[in-house]
């Protein structure tokens, strides 16, 4: 389908990934298996800013709240009881976690690994993230499946 990198954790893709246009899967070593496919097209607009492709997506995970990835892992942290007790029990200590630190503390919980390919243009990466999506739904944290 791709040729694709070898599997890093978050923290490393952060600084590895290019910033080209390309699809990433994320694995959780919390479920042992790809959980999550999502891609990076440039985005159309009037922005000065260099093109961030698919390092400026991973950088929002990283960075707290954001949709797609770091959304599903808040989604999922929220759900196990025991992660909420330990917000709990900080909460009742007196130190309760800004929302984008929680969303930081879901990501760390879900162990996650990433690898990616890079493909020539947006559409391209649009195109390989359906096939991708297509060929591991219903098993992705992905809110949709795929496009028909």
């Amino acid at each position: 389908m791709a040729s694709w990198s070898s599997w890093v954790g978050l923290e490393e893709a952060r600084l590895a990934v290019p910033r080209l246009p390309g699809v990433y899967m994320a694995r959780s070593g919390l479920e042992d298996r790809v959980v999550y496919v999502g891609c990076a097209a440039e985005r159309r607009g009037t922005s000065s800013r260099p093109p961030q492709g698919m390092r400026g997506r991973i950088a929002k995970y990283t960075g707290g709240l954001a949709s797609g990835l770091g959304e599903a892992a808040l989604d999922r942290a929220l759900a196990d009881p025991h992660w909420l007790r330990e917000r709990l029990v900080e909460v009742e200590a007196g130190q309760p976690m800004r929302a984008a630190h929680w969303a930081k503390a879901a990501i760390v919980r879900a162990e996650l690994e990433l690898c990616w390919a890079v493909t020539g243009t947006g559409e391209e990466a649009v195109e390989l993230e359906e096939r991708v999506i297509a060929a591991l739904h219903p098993f992705l944290w992905n809110r949709r499946g795929p496009r028909s």
